[in-house]
């Protein structure tokens, strides 16, 4: 509410008109006026006055319905109406109230009658004023707060993508960044490796299906945090079988060296476990490939379902390098044999044929690390 507060006199005698500004301007208040009853809807919705002292005789429309309507029209704020007229019967004073009118005053009126009558519905006015104000700045809260917890479940629901395949220091990076961007399609040379345990077919068709859970869980539980220490990034998993990623999405110079070195590390822990699985009549062994090439790499997938891949023949040659290495072998190709020579030993082995990959392939075998 304005300060001070705007009155709308609406009287169609000039004397009325002239006492009621007097002695309302005497008290502060601010005024304006209507002869009539069109004259006062039009000043009404001109000026919005924050209270409007309407007499009922009027030529034109009377006060009832100019009360009428101005309490129907609902793109005008609240604007408390004191009727003022010289009828005094229960059945008018009823009839104001129901064409929506807040107080009835009647005529002659007494001077402080008046002032404690507009003083009072002034007060119900800021009142009403205020508490629409804390609605709309409440719903402005509430917007933003609506905007705020759908951006965070987006992130939330972001990150659980992410981490399904990035270690959690990329899926940091990633997210701080606020954009997927580094996720969308594009070419890069990346090191690929695949892996899988040998023997795993005819371990699984004649073993429990508990006792293959057991074995898989225990496998997955130890190579994953290998992948994470070694910032790879894990595309997918395919029952025994594990592809990893280097070089994507995030850069690094040194993407064959660590994959021989997670390569290495993973042969060792799976060692380990194969004792374990051997005393429990399990015949499982481990072979690794590793290449090194150019790749498409990006998010494929649908809503509520992506995944991280690199498509193109860099990924095929490690999966064929994986089939060809036996147990406990590290089978790379001639790529990845040269960009290791100085923290790996790789023992060049004689070129073999691989379905899908024309001549011969050139490969080496990696035996142990450096010191």
């Amino acid at each position: 509410m304005r300060d001070p507060s705007l009155i709308l006199v609406v009287d169609d005698n000039p004397d009325n008109r002239e006492i009621l500004e007097a002695g309302l301007g005497s008290q502060g208040y601010a005024t304006v006026s209507a002869v009539d009853g069109e004259e006062a809807l039009g000043a009404a919705r001109e000026h919005l006055p924050d209270l409007i002292l309407l007499d009922v005789m009027m030529p034109k429309l009377d006060g009832f319905e100019v009360c009428r309507r101005l309490k129907a029209d609902s793109s005008l704020p609240f604007m408390p109406i004191i009727l003022i007229t010289a009828k005094v019967g229960l059945a008018d004073v009823v009839l104001g109230l129901e064409a929506g009118a807040d107080e009835y005053l009647t005529k002659p009126f007494e001077y402080a009658a008046l002032v404690a009558r507009v003083r009072s519905i002034l007060r119900i006015k800021a009142l009403h004023d205020k508490v629409q104000a804390q609605a709309i700045e409440l719903a402005s809260w509430n917007q933003t707060l609506e905007r705020r917890v759908a951006e965070q479940v987006a992130e939330i629901e972001r990150v659980g993508r992410l981490r399904r395949f990035l270690p959690p220091q990329v899926t940091a990076l990633i997210t701080s960044s606020e954009s997927d961007a580094l996720l969308e399609s594009h070419r890069r040379e990346v090191t690929v490796i695949f892996c899988d345990l040998r023997g795993f077919t005819a371990f699984a068709e004649r073993a429990s299906a508990e006792e293959v859970m057991g074995v898989l869980h225990e496998y997955h539980e130890v190579l994953g945090p290998l992948i994470h220490r070694f910032e790879g990034t894990l595309e997918r998993f395919l029952g025994d079988g594990l592809m990893v990623l280097f070089n994507d999405p995030v850069r690094c110079s040194d993407h064959a060296e660590r994959a021989v070195r997670l390569a290495v590390a993973m042969r060792d822990a799976v060692d380990r476990l194969a004792a374990g699985w051997r005393e429990r009549g399990f015949g499982l062994g481990f072979g690794i490939g590793i290449a090194q090439g150019e790749a498409t790499l990006g998010r494929i997938g649908f809503e509520g379902r992506y995944d991280y891949t690199a498509i193109g023949r860099v990924s095929n040659l490690s999966a064929r390098l994986c089939a060809e290495a036996a147990d406990r072998q590290i089978l790379v190709s001639q790529a990845v044999g040269d960009a290791v020579g100085q923290i790996a030993v790789a023992e060049p082995l004689v070129p073999i044929v691989l379905k899908g990959f024309e001549g011969v392939v050139p490969l080496s075998a990696i035996t142990a690390l450096r010191e």
